[in-house]
């Protein structure tokens, strides 16, 4: 049986060779471990949330795409037409998903959520659970998430008479009176 020696200071032998006792074979990265920091779902933890005690979450789609197409009709006196064009696309993505079953439990509760907070114009909460749904389900929300962000944003900047909420929760700011 025939080992090899390196001497001391001489180059390192062709690529490919054996690395020598002391190094490892490399590992291959797979999934992360159930249950990992990070993976609880932030939004979902609320109590009395939408579906409270049930694992399975029935939400209609028209629960949640009715309320974002009237926050989108109010935008529109406002907002360019090309940007409520663009998040009306979106938003027909993200129904024809529903409606094909594309979207998981998780993600239709989220939406729910993100409804009601957007009805109650509570902005920074509805841009929270946006945020977790893009960062827990990147890749079921990519296509249509983008048109929910900028719905957030546009209907965050209109007065609150032309919200579809009824209370006025924000206390509207009033304009600076000239001195004579």
């Amino acid at each position: 049986m025939a080992e090899s020696y390196v001497k001391p200071g001489a180059p390192p032998g062709p690529p490919g060779a054996p690395a020598g006792p002391a190094a490892p074979p490399p590992r291959a990265l797979g999934p992360p471990p159930q249950g990992s920091a990070g993976a609880a779902p932030r939004a979902e933890a609320r109590p009395g949330a939408a579906c409270p005690e049930q694992e399975e979450c029935s939400v209609s789609a028209d629960t949640v795409l009715a309320p974002l197409r009237a926050a989108l009709d109010a935008c529109r006196a406002t907002v360019q037409k090309q940007v409520c064009n663009d998040i009306g696309r979106r938003l027909t993505v993200l129904e024809d998903a529903w409606a094909q079953g594309k979207l998981s439990a998780p993600v239709r509760k989220r939406m729910s959520l993100l409804v009601q907070e957007l009805q109650q114009q509570h902005w920074d909460a509805a841009d929270e659970i946006h945020r977790s749904l893009m960062v827990d389900h990147v890749n079921e929300v990519s296509q249509w998430m983008v048109g929910v962000k900028r719905l957030i944003a546009e209907t965050r900047e209109l007065p609150t008479a032309e919200t579809d909420g009824s209370a006025d929760t924000e206390p509207a700011t009033e304009p600076e009176q000239e001195e004579p």
